[in-house]
């Protein structure tokens, strides 16, 4: 077991709430085809606050949850698909508003895994004995990556932040295993941001136009279907437990239809895979400690128990992690 103890959670979300109602009055599409096709009833859009603002909430919390100072953390990590630019790193941003002088920063691209291979690296970190207090979070901005005009992505995104803080210690607690690949060959199967054009020589325009989300929405199913359950099954065997051990799954909240596939492909019952797609939608790197917040908030999730996270999306990537909370 690779020792660490989450010592905190916390999330911070946006105040507007966009209901499938609101998007059928500017696209057409209704809340029961969306609810059918996703599970999904409302999401919050960000009209203020930029990926970095959202992550900044989410590291005060966490500092002030875990009894910390910001000078005590040695490093923060996030992972995000809608960063406020392409430098500085949106975890630089953070670090520096919240003047956590001690700490080095960086983002990790992963898309809808990345909260996993972030909590990943940093698990790699802890293993140095100068590092002991980590900070991981998954903050997304994905409004500004959606073309409100196609009905086949708008409905499913969502804006929001949240993470966790991890410190190195002999509590019992940590990773016990893991299972992380990337799929580049499908890396056309889901994209957002790309340039729509070269730069030219000389320039004509100093404008960059970027893309938004284009997906194809059934090879994604498919891979997210076929590839999670094997993920969660290669994690399980790392940590050398059978998946009826795990207590939780907790998976990146894509699509509810996926989730319960997952499920009954694992022969396990539904109620061990918790959701809160209905009331957020896709939040990428956000959704799963989203939902770990959540959950640890409700006393839903406890000291002891074995706790499965699960990402898949953009890449194509798949991460899982088995940890003892």
């Amino acid at each position: 077991m690779e020792k660490l103890k989450v010592i905190a959670t916390a999330s911070a979300l946006p105040a507007q709430r966009v209901t499938n109602d609101d998007l059928a009055l500017i696209m057409e599409t209704s809340d029961e085809w969306i609810k059918t096709r996703t599970g999904i009833k409302e999401r919050r859009i960000s009209l203020a606050e930029n990926t970095a603002q959202l992550c900044t909430k989410v590291a005060t919390k966490l500092l002030a949850k875990g009894k910390l100072t910001a000078d005590q953390l040695d490093l923060i990590i996030v992972a995000t698909m809608s960063p406020d630019s392409n430098t500085p790193a949106t975890a630089a941003i953070v670090q520096g508003n919240i003047q956590a002088t001690n700490a080095f920063a960086f983002d990790i691209s992963a898309a809808c895994s990345g909260f996993v291979y972030a909590l990943k690296t940093a698990t790699n970190f802890l293993k140095d004995e100068k590092i002991k207090n980590v900070m991981v979070i998954g903050g997304e901005v994905l409004s500004k990556l959606i073309d409100w005009n196609d009905r086949t992505t708008a409905v499913l995104f969502g804006d929001g932040a949240a993470g966790v803080l991890l410190t190195a210690n002999d509590s019992g607690s940590g990773v016990l295993g893991s299972d992380i690949k990337t799929f580049g060959e499908s890396c056309e199967k889901l994209t957002a941001g790309t340039d729509q054009a070269l730069a030219e020589f000389p320039p004509q325009s100093s404008k960059t136009l970027r893309s938004a989300f284009k997906m194809d929405g059934r090879e994604v199913y498919n891979f997210a279907t076929r590839q999670v359950p094997e993920s969660l099954k290669r994690a399980c065997f790392d940590a050398r437990i059978k998946p009826e051990q795990v207590d939780l799954f907790l998976l990146h909240q894509a699509n509810a239809r996926i989730i319960q596939s997952v499920a009954k492909k694992m022969d396990l019952p539904l109620a061990k895979f918790p959701t809160n797609i209905e009331r957020y939608g896709n939040t990428s790197a956000a959704s799963i400690p989203l939902l770990l917040d959540e959950l640890v908030t409700q006393g839903l999730v406890v000291r002891g128990q074995i706790i499965a996270f699960s990402g898949f999306g953009g890449g194509l990537t798949l991460g899982t992690i088995i940890l003892k909370y």
